[in-house]
């Protein structure tokens, strides 16, 4: 699955070694040098390749090194001995095709191919599949110092796609970096998704500042600025402020000394693809872009049912935070812009660009802002530390 998603070579222990892999390293390295040649073909080395079953032994690993093959990834796919058995036993091979089948899990469903169906080369009964399976074991140790810096082990005894996914986004990623970095975040979704809380945690925990181009304006307007000036008709008459005065605002607050100094997280800007491009042109690009994924329930759900207390000016949600006191309630509001109709303006406004945005930033990261908000937290934050994973091209 692997191979056919990246598109590399795909070559196991019996298709690189013409003979059995001797137990010494010597030995080993003489094979392994007089097969080098596979390794150094085109699909190889243009495409990367996927190698299974081999190395079994640490030997054998260090003999791959000394001859200049070095993986960049171990993967170790681990499962109960007893439910290793019981694959092994009913695991049949199509010797025309190659394809791996089951006699319980995955049995073809076409009687031609169900008639050619063998028994594997290394036998599947329990003794012969313990034997290997005991000498894996015993070899398995010194394999992982070998490979520890990049390996990871993924629990095989699960369905097949999910072990291809732990296993894809492990290849997709790189190894973290000790270098510092200013943090530049731009959090897009629809309205509801929760960007302004999920900015207010990264700002006070990593010390970003939290830049709002909603408040920007608002603060532009009321501090009676040349600027403040230009933008007020449009925000008295509810209009979007034109692009080139929203983007000479940004650029503005962004190019001060605590946002290149600290870091930055904006929201509510871009909305759109020429909105991006044009921050990107004034040299604001952000290192990391994330998308919080809502549906369009959940954004009805959170929205629609607040109201403000018009006393104390407290936000209230009739499912996630009632009012405490019947007067309370009685007296609470609906502000204008959580009616329904309203929000599905907004909604609408928000997926008419999404695509186009998603396009330009190519590194962006999508995250599920439905659930518990420090759990997104949790999620953005670990994408927020890491390297952002490898755009893999299928294309070639």
């Amino acid at each position: 699955m692997v191979c056919s998603s990246l598109r590399t070579a795909y070559i196991s222990a019996d298709n690189l070694l013409a003979d059995d892999v001797s137990a010494t390293a010597a030995e080993a390295k003489k094979h392994l040098q007089n097969n080098q040649a596979r390794l150094q073909l085109y699909d190889c080395v243009k495409k990367g390749w996927v190698l299974d079953g081999f190395p079994e032994t640490r030997e054998q690993a260090l003999a791959l090194q000394a001859v200049g093959i070095t993986a960049k990834h171990y993967v170790v796919l681990e499962a109960p001995d007893t439910v290793l058995i019981e694959r092994q036993m009913g695991k049949r091979i199509d010797p025309q095709t190659k394809e791996i089948y089951h006699t319980t899990f995955d049995f073809p469903t076409n009687p031609d191919v169900e008639s050619r169906l063998v028994e594997p080369p290394e036998g599947c009964s329990e003794t012969s599949t313990g034997e290997r399976l005991m000498k894996w074991h015993r070899f398995s140790k010194g394999l992982e110092r070998c490979y520890e810096k990049y390996s990871k082990s993924v629990n095989a005894d699960q369905p097949k796609a999910d072990i291809f996914a732990q296993v894809l986004t492990f290849l997709k990623s790189k190894p973290r970096s000790l270098a510092p970095h200013t943090p530049r975040v731009i959090l897009l979704g629809p309205t509801g998704s929760g960007k302004g809380v999920q900015a207010a945690l990264l700002a006070s925990k990593y010390n970003l500042v939290n830049v709002s181009s909603g408040q920007l304006v608002k603060e532009a307007v009321a501090n009676e600025s040349k600027m403040g000036e230009a933008m007020k008709p449009y925000v008295e008459r509810g209009m979007l402020v034109p692009d080139n005065q929203m983007v000479k605002l940004l650029d503005e607050r962004l190019s001060q000394v605590d946002c290149t100094s600290r870091g930055w997280v904006l929201r509510g800007f871009p909305r759109t693809r020429e909105q991006a491009e044009n921050l990107s042109s004034c040299g604001h690009e952000a290192n990391r872009v994330f998308f919080l994924d809502v549906p369009n329930d959940s954004v009805y759900e959170r929205l629609t049912l607040r109201s403000l207390d018009v006393v104390t000016g407290q936000r209230y949600h009739s499912l996630y935070n009632p009012p405490r006191t019947v007067e309370i309630k009685d007296r609470g509001l609906q502000q204008p812009k959580d009616a329904e109709e309203e929000v599905r303006q907004r909604l609408s406004a928000f997926y008419a660009y999404a695509e186009e945005i998603a396009d330009f930033c190519e590194d962006a990261q999508h995250v599920n802002a439905d659930q518990d908000p420090h759990t997104v937290f949790e999620c953005i934050e670990s994408m927020l530390v890491n390297p952002t994973p490898k755009k893999l091209d299928l294309d070639e």
